[in-house]
């Protein structure tokens, strides 16, 4: 298991540890009108999925306007951004940055997301922030967990990981 940080202070990381080259696994999430969304929804296309703790703060707000910004670059990959916020306050933080071009979903209900792909923070209930590429069959080509969940994530290894998917 990864060795992670917030804040300089060990988390344990609970869940199924995925792995490059396994199988996807399926998790269902809520859209911000409260419908589930699932990994299986997307099947056929490259999915790059950015992991953040909460929306509203600000390695989480550059982390998801990036890949807002990135995603013109990205053609025929659907990009997830995914945290345990409430789908009402994504919904609100979306509008207001004028994000169109991520889809922004909540893990708040189950965590469904968090367990199975081993991201969840026990001591926090929040997801660990990481990045994970999935291609058009489903199998995992990109992980990145971040060792310490205020630093940002490896941006040019993801985007080029996502072009690299097929």
């Amino acid at each position: 298991m990864t060795s992670v940080t917030f804040k300089g202070s060990p988390v344990t990381l609970v869940g199924n540890e995925v792995k490059v080259g396994d199988t996807a696994p399926n998790f269902t999430v809520l859209a911000n009108d409260l419908s589930e969304v699932t990994l299986n929804d997307s099947e056929g296309h490259v999915r790059l999925i950015s992991v953040v703790p909460s929306i509203d703060t600000g390695v989480c707000d550059a982390q998801t306007r990036r890949f807002n910004e990135e995603a013109a670059s990205l053609p025929g990959v659907k990009i997830l951004t995914i945290s345990c916020d409430l789908p009402f306050a994504q919904a609100r933080w979306c509008a207001a940055a004028g994000i169109e071009n991520v889809q922004v979903l909540s893990d708040h209900r189950d965590l469904s997301f968090g367990e199975a792909f081993g991201v969840v923070m026990k001591e926090l209930r929040l997801l660990a922030r990481s990045i994970f590429v999935v291609d058009s069959t489903g199998k995992i080509t990109y992980k990145e967990i971040v060792n310490e969940v205020t630093n940002h994530p490896n941006y040019t290894a993801a985007i080029e990981a996502a072009k690299q998917a097929k």
